[in-house]
């Protein structure tokens, strides 16, 4: 019987972007035996995430050993539990550097991704 992750990602299965990146952790992680679980936001229970539905497409959503993380935050607690990406978020944490990328994150990428999101599901492309 496996313990318990002690790391859960919270992602939007139905963007590309998001579905082809956490994909590729989850496969990482599984291979390695890493106790993080992925958990698609349309598919699982939001409820158990206490979270609404476009909050959770807004940013990335990690819960690390009980604590909830968005966001580049997120981003910087999952690669800290992947040994192929620790040193990005040793770099990701850098004064200056975390600054940077905490603010293109959140007001340039996650924006973007959010929008297409907005846009596919607007025509249709997705519930």
């Amino acid at each position: 019987m496996s313990p318990q992750p002690e790391t859960r990602a919270l992602y939007n299965g139905d963007c590309p972007i998001c579905d082809g990146k956490m994909g590729s952790y989850a496969a990482y992680s599984q291979a390695r035996g890493l106790p993080i679980a992925f958990d698609d936001l349309n598919s699982g229970d939001l409820a158990r995430w206490g979270v609404t539905e476009d909050a959770a497409t807004r940013l990335l959503h990690v819960r690390h050993r009980g604590e909830l993380h968005l966001g580049f935050d997120a981003m910087l607690v999952l690669w800290a539990q992947m040994p192929r990406y620790r040193w990005l978020a040793r770099i990701g944490r850098l004064p200056g550097i975390y600054q940077i990328c905490d603010r293109v994150y959140a007001d340039i990428i996650a924006r973007w991704i959010y929008a297409r999101h907005r846009r596919r599901k607007a025509a249709g492309k997705i519930a």
